[in-house]
């Protein structure tokens, strides 16, 4: 019986032309060998399976070829490279740094560099998994490395290159390899299946190579384990997905379809079967995010070629990205993000899964308007509604034209819409309602105060961070945002003195101080001073005080127009900068202080030659 080879040693490349997705690679080492410019050191590093130690054992078995072609290709029938293809050859040596890694072990190779090579032109060292090497053992290969024998070439090759010391790097002719893209290692399986007489699917192949992650030698092992697993040499995407234990495309295509239906009972369906399947429900959701993505790119022209799939999956995403509303996909892929952070910390994890489920299903209910958005700005991509050109779903179709609303006395003032963020992924100019604005909406119908039937002052309604100053403009100088303006109409604008606008000031101040605003208090409980017969002006000692006053600005001016039945009042600041008092603390600070409230005293220190006691 025929010992079984894996593909990963039976494939492996012996020429430049059969090394996959390292043309950058190749082209220069080739070129480098046709003009003689090799180098006394060369580093190969990059992550795994993407053929470092590959190139390693072609560089140095071309070099030595005998009968070396123009194209800078071994000729594989000369003495060297038959003895380098049966592990016979004395001038290739192959060191495995991960377990001879001491300075005995580098000194011993350090004595056999000593010694010319029996064949060939060169004497070529093979040092995989360098980064393994002791400080010590790098130390006693510098000198070496940086000058060695005429006929002697070191190549080293590692996946960690941020462990080797910077005296090494500094002696070493650098290859960075690259990880191999999706179709190349595709087109490669393809190749391998046809050499073995294998059918296989397109999509198992870009399944595998998909899961390989950049690395050719992963791909063959797990192509390797799917081809043993079929007994009619068949490579099916069932069997695929099967083996490697892999979600198929069709649950998030399905999920999606339930999520954009907002079908929350379906949803969760789908993914009790899928932990049923035996799946963890993190990766569940790190490719639900995955497939967001996807459908994201699949929206533009521009980026579909971002799709690393097979044709006929391609044509899956690019029918439900048009479907799916950007808004819809952004906020999802915020939600799955979010997910994904916290779901290590969470307690319950399935149902931290399922409480996503239920936010992505009603992402639509929540935000009708931002979904709406997506209708405005292509309107051939969804159904016709009927209404006309820049209306929402949920506007009225009125063909009739709007005439001015009459304003009655004593009319109510409609309570401001406000807006709820959901789970910080949406503008903040939706209007949503939703249990959280009930207080909120409570507070905006409370009576502004009234001068008669009007109201005095129209304020705005914001929601801010409790306790901290809203952000206005500075007082001095223009107006700052907020503050109330004088009502339109005759209405009695009174004189007053200064002593009634302290006493209403006063009034006003002693609310905040029983209502617990001790930093309102303090700022208000300080001198006025009345100017142009209506402004109020207030000394302060710094700008927070003037952010902070900005803030309770409108409130403080309705107020005071309301008690001292005058529409003309206005209230102005300025920031005055305070003195610095220097403090008493040491013994001669005293002395200096006592001196000048009385000048006798220095007097009695120089005819006593007084000293100061620290």
């Amino acid at each position: 019986m025929e010992n079984f080879v894996v593909s990963a040693r039976k494939y492996r490349p012996h020429t430049f032309d059969s090394v996959v997705g390292q043309s950058h690679i190749t082209t220069t080492l080739r070129n480098a060998i046709k003009s003689n410019h090799l180098a006394q050191a060369f580093l190969f590093c990059g992550p795994r399976g993407v053929g470092k130690t590959t190139c390693a054992r072609i560089l140095a078995k071309t070099i030595n070829c005998q009968n070396i072609s123009s194209e800078t290709e071994a000729c594989d029938q000369c003495d060297s490279c038959v003895g380098f293809n049966h592990n016979a050859s004395f001038t290739i040596h192959e060191l495995d740094a991960a377990s001879n890694n001491s300075v005995d072990d580098i000194r011993n190779l350090v004595d056999q560099v000593r010694y010319p090579p029996q064949s060939g032109k060169y004497k070529i060292y093979i040092i995989d998994e360098v980064h393994m090497l002791s400080n010590s053992a790098f130390n006693a290969f510098l000198k070496t490395l940086e000058e060695p024998p005429s006929y002697a070439i070191f190549i080293l090759a590692t996946t960690e290159k941020h462990k080797i010391i910077p005296t090494i790097l500094s002696r070493c002719q650098i290859f960075d390899f690259k990880r191999i893209q999706q179709d190349d290692i595709g087109q490669h399986l393809h190749k391998i299946a046809r050499k073995e007489r294998i059918e296989a699917e397109e999509e198992a192949l870009q399944l595998i190579a998909q899961k390989a992650d950049g690395s050719l030698r992963d791909a063959l092992s797990m192509f390797d384990l799917i081809v043993t697993f079929s007994s009619d040499n068949r490579v099916t995407y069932q069997t695929t997905i099967e083996n490697l234990h892999v979600l198929d495309y069709d649950y998030y295509f399905k999920m999606t379809d339930h999520l954009l239906t907002s079908n929350l009972a379906k949803a969760l369906v789908t993914f009790d079967e899928i932990l049923r399947k035996g799946f963890d429900g993190h990766n569940f959701i790190v490719g639900l995010c995955e497939h967001f993505r996807n459908l994201l790119v699949g929206k533009d022209a521009e980026t579909v070629k971002l799709l690393e799939v097979s044709p006929s999956v391609r044509k899956k995403y690019l029918s439900q990205a048009a479907q799916s509303s950007l808004s819809f996909l952004l906020s999802a892929l915020n939600i799955g993000s979010q997910c994904d952070l916290n779901y290590k910390n969470s307690k319950n994890q399935r149902l931290h899964v399922e409480l996503t489920l239920m936010k992505l299903s009603h992402i639509h209910s929540v935000l009708p308007s931002h979904y709406a958005k997506g209708i405005r700005e292509n309107p051939a991509a969804e159904p016709q509604t009927g209404l006309p050109a820049g209306a929402l779903p949920g506007d009225k179709k009125n063909d009739a034209p709007t005439e001015p609303r009459e304003e009655k006395p004593n009319e109510e003032v409609p309570p401001p819409s406000v807006t709820i963020p959901f789970n910080g992924a949406v503008p903040a100019n939706e209007n949503v309602d939703h249990p959280l604005s009930n207080g909120i909406q409570a507070a905006a119908r409370e009576p502004l105060p009234t001068n008669g039937n009007r109201p005095l002052t129209k304020l705005k309604s914001t929601i801010g961070l409790g306790g901290l100053p809203q952000a206005s403009s500075p007082v001095t100088g223009s107006p700052a945002a907020g503050v109330a303006e004088p009502i339109a109409g005759p209405v009695e604008n009174r004189a007053f003195s200064g002593e009634d606008l302290r006493g209403h000031w006063e009034e006003f101040a002693k609310t905040k101080e029983a209502l617990g605003r001790q930093n309102d208090f303090f700022i208000l409980n300080r001198p006025l001073e009345l100017k142009e017969e209506h402004t109020v002006w207030l000394k302060l000692e710094n700008t927070l005080q003037l952010q902070q006053l900005n803030g309770m600005k409108a409130e403080v001016l309705a107020f005071l127009r309301q008690r001292l039945h005058n529409q003309l009042v206005q209230v102005q600041a300025e920031v005055v900068a305070q003195e610095n008092k220097k403090m008493i603390y040491t013994s001669q600070d005293k002395f200096r202080y006592l001196a000048e409230k009385n000048p006798a005293l220095v007097e009695l220190q120089n005819a006593f030659g007084l000293d100061i006691d620290y």
